[in-house]
């Protein structure tokens, strides 16, 4: 039974795939269905690509909710396009193939899927199956013997926040003041946001604002106490309103490492009643983990820690999960360490320094300051006998698990005999838990990596592009990022964009990084550790500290403690550095960082190496758009004039509007010029055409008029030579219309002109009475033929009188059919009676502007020129 439906109809344009996917996220998100969010993300953006850019069509979403699945259809209008039958996998084509990929992802990823047909649409559809979610207690288990329970360090203190509609702190208990330190006074009022490290996993939009929108949910984060440190919580939110119907959200938080509180874990299925069963068999796995066994991988390694700690009656317990190469080993659950500044860390499993001593077999050390260095996770910690045994599946090394205590000679052979078995009960499980959760990373991340290269590839402002760099990166990816740019081979790293989760700590994690030699430019792919933003900040804190004790120099005025602080916790974990390699080049470097004492997942850099070859290509892209728009821009000007001559007793005035961005050179041009001593040569053309080649004909025909008209040829014979040289340009020639002309002002305030028309646009004059009429005949356009024969009219401007010379781009505006035409714009002259120069060309400009309402799609330049009336 259909329970809920959305529905939404995309053009078929390129950025209705990034559409498509939001609609479809914020849909199933509404709905509570975020477990199944990136699969169908995924699904979807494939599938509409298939509509909108394959199909050429309009695509057709619809979601319907069922009470366990959610069904997606996505339809077009192109019944006759082939789909390959769900049963014949191998018409599916190659994955490297630009089809099909999309029904691949389809039998991978969806529990049904299909194609239906009908006369005027074809619907591609899949089933994604809700997980189950039992209803009811979820908190039953065995009755466990004391020595059993979960061991606390004192009072298990509960925090109780509660949180108003606009997500503002209304309630905050006693025991939230004992584990933030924040009185609440100090808290009340302000929104949970300030406080809270919310977690980010790649792909995925849900934040704390939509958490707390939920009628319940339950998990980890963390809340900056008084000092700046980020607790660890595990919290249990509950959506609840008042005896006036307002809502709230009450959040119950503990610690972490105090999570079972809290926690509800699913129940296994229970005997039905009224029946015996047989007994069951103990299970090994049970026995050490417990019943039931958490579900995420978090939570299965956080228990097996502390149970493994618990069995041998140690101080501390560690895990570490072993990468797909079995090379290196991370850090991911321990209890008693300080797991903040340990978690996610690496270290080398054979050779090497600071290496893994023993990862492969069980291994004791009765005393560690007999062999320092031996396990670098318990380095500084004050362990000194510690007892390690390899995870194993198959043969092949997936992590290890080690316990330790503060006293010497605390474990024996037989201490790793027993921890060897545990470790051997659980392998299995953490692997298949380590693997579920790799996998919907990955899932996660292809959503991400889809996502960013749609915004990447829509931009092509280099500054803009910088910005979605970091924007993309904070806090999906790491906690700051600052972006070096290159601009050649000979110039040093410059930075260019710096971000920070928290805003306030942008400009002091800039001021760092400016004090900071950059990182050199090494084009190895992968990221690589660097030290040196987070020892300089240590190091200004350190100094900083010193002056405020009276140890030191005295601090300048207005410096003070808290921001040094702030900087130096913010910087003070893993920073590692990514090139950004475009074109064999590199072009810059993409660093992230992380706060104090924590580490990057081996994921995570993946997923960021694969961002940064997007990010460096869309940057590269940009920065040669930007460099040909400045070569077009810089061309674009040297072919029009600098500026134009005051003419005594005649108004000029110019306007000109090149059509597009400015990327393309050519198309029309304009000048005004003085021939001798009271006379003016004045020219407006048109190239057919854009580019270079245009752009060739234009710089030749401004600056071949002006020296033909220095040397004293008339109005014919200079074009007649323009003409000429056009042709000798070869292949490289264009088209070109002109009006040429020759001003001369007289004393009696009228103006004498002398014009060839060589296929332009004929200008028109203005009378003083309102009337129009063209100024000229129509002769041969140049750069067609050999012999042309042109010949020049004289005519006489009176007092009052306005000319008016445009180029096609003027009169060629069109409004769907119509056009403005030679007539449309002598109608719109004759409204300008008694106006300027400068108010003539505007109001003719506003007019051509306001016939069409898209954007002109050709160049345009209007030249008037008026000879003043007698009453000016």
């Amino acid at each position: 039974m259909i329970t809920a439906r959305a529905a939404a109809t995309f053009e078929p344009v390129g950025r209705s795939v990034a559409t498509a996917r939001s609609f479809v996220r914020d849909t199933l998100q509404g709905w509570g269905f975020s477990d199944i969010v990136d699969d169908a993300v995924v699904l979807t953006s494939e599938l509409v690509t298939n509509a909108v850019v394959h199909a050429g069509t309009a695509a057709d979403v619809l979601c319907l909710r069922t009470e366990d699945a959610v069904r997606i259809e996505v339809s077009d209008h192109y019944p006759e396009r082939e789909i390959p039958l769900q049963n014949s996998p191998a018409t599916m084509g190659s994955p490297d193939r630009e089809g099909g990929r999309g029904l691949q992802l389809c039998a991978a990823l969806a529990t049904r899927w299909g194609v239906d047909y009908t006369p005027t649409h074809k619907q591609v559809w899949f089933q994604l199956n809700l997980p189950d979610r039992p209803v009811g207690t979820r908190a039953a288990g065995p009755v466990l013997p004391a020595d059993l329970l979960p061991i606390t360090d004192g009072r298990v203190r509960v925090a109780v926040v509660q949180i108003d509609r606009a997500g503002a702190i209304s309630a905050w208990n006693e025991d939230a003041e004992e584990l933030f330190g924040y009185v609440a006074e100090q808290v009340t009022g302000k929104p949970l946001t300030d406080f809270a490290a919310w977690p980010h996993t790649p792909g995925t939009s849900t934040g704390i604002v939509d958490a707390l929108q939920l009628s319940r949910w339950e998990g980890s984060y963390g809340i900056r106490d008084s000092s700046g440190r980020v607790i660890p919580v595990y919290a249990s939110h509950l959506r609840v309103r008042d005896t006036d119907g307002e809502p709230s959200t009450v959040c119950l938080l503990v610690r972490d490492d105090e999570r079972a509180v809290l926690q509800t874990p699913l129940r296994g299925p229970s005997p039905e009643s009224g029946t015996l069963s047989e007994p069951r068999a103990t299970d090994p796995f049970e026995v050490f983990i417990g019943s039931p066994a958490p579900e995420d991988l978090d939570g299965l390694l956080q228990r097996t820690v502390e149970r493994a700690r618990d069995m041998l009656d140690g101080d501390a317990a560690f895990l570490l999960l072993a990468t797909d190469d079995e090379t290196e080993l991370e850090v991911r659950a321990s209890t008693g360490l300080p797991s903040a500044r340990q978690r996610f860390a690496r270290v080398p499993v054979e050779a090497g320094p600071g290496r893994y001593g023993s990862a492969r077999l069980p291994a004791v050390h009765e005393d560690l300051t007999v062999v320092p260095g031996a396990v670098p996770l318990l380095n500084s910690t004050g362990m000194r006998s510690v007892v390690t045994v390899p995870l194993k599946v198959e043969g092949r090394l997936t992590g290890s698990l080690g316990v330790a205590a503060e006293a010497p000679d605390r474990y024996s052979n037989e201490e790793a005999l027993r921890l060897q078995f545990a470790a051997d009960r659980i392998a299995l499980a953490v692997e298949s838990a380590r693997l579920g959760e790799l996998e919907r990373l990955r899932r996660g991340s292809l959503s991400f990596l889809v996502e960013a290269s749609d915004l990447l590839a829509g931009t092509l402002d280099r500054d803009q592009t910088l910005a979605l760099m970091a924007q993309m990166t904070v806090p999906t990816l790491a906690t700051w990022c600052a972006v070096y740019t290159i601009a050649d081979q000979a110039s040093e790293p410059y930075l260019s964009y710096v971000l920070h989760e928290d805003e306030e700590r942008i400009d002091g994690l800039k001021a760092l990084l400016t004090k900071v030699a950059p990182p050199d430019p090494v084009p190895t792919p992968g990221a690589r550790v660097w030290t040196a933003p987070s020892e300089a900040a240590h190091q200004a804190a350190l100094r900083t500290s010193m002056r405020n004790l009276g140890l030191g120099e005295p601090m300048a005025i207005g410096a003070g403690i808290g921001t040094t602080l702030s900087t130096a916790s913010a910087v003070g974990g893993e920073t590692v550095v990514l090139p950004l390699v475009a074109r064999n080049r590199v072009i810059g470097m993409l660093v992230l960082g992380k706060p104090s004492d924590e580490h990057f997942r081996q994921e995570i850099l993946e997923l960021a190496e694969d961002l940064s070859r997007r990010a460096a290509l869309a940057l590269d892209n940009a920065r040669l758009y930007s460099e040909r728009m400045a070569i077009s821009q810089s061309l674009q000007r040297s072919l029009l004039p600098p500026g134009l001559p005051q003419v005594p007793g005649v108004e000029v005035e110019v306007i000109y509007r090149a059509a597009g961005e400015g990327n393309e050179v050519g198309g029309d041009f304009y000048d005004l010029f003085p021939i001798r001593d009271g006379a003016y040569g004045f020219a407006i053309g048109d190239v057919c055409g854009t580019g270079p080649e245009a752009a060739a004909v234009t710089g030749l025909a401004r600056h071949a008029l002006r020296l033909l008209a220095r040397e004293g040829f008339g109005g014919p014979a200079v074009l007649e030579r323009l003409n000429a040289a056009i042709l000798d340009e070869g292949a490289r020639s264009r088209f070109l219309t002109l009006l040429y002309g020759e001003l001369w002002p007289q004393e009696d305030g009228s103006a004498v002109l002398k014009i060839v028309c060589a296929g332009h646009p004929l200008p028109l004059r203005l009378r003083q009475d309102g009337t129009v009429e063209p100024y000229a005949e129509p002769q041969p356009l140049l750069g067609v033929m050999d012999d042309l024969e042109l010949y020049e009219q004289t005519v006489t401007l009176d007092p009052g009188d306005v000319l008016l010379c445009v180029t096609d781009g003027v009169t060629e505006r069109r409004e769907g059919t119509r056009m403005l035409g030679d007539d449309g714009l002598a109608d719109v002259l004759t409204t300008c009676t008694g106006l300027t120069a400068g108010a003539v060309a505007a109001r003719i400009m506003r007019a051509v502007e306001r016939f069409a309402s898209d954007a002109p799609s050709d160049d345009m330049a209007i030249l008037a020129m008026r000879v003043p009336g007698l009453d000016d």
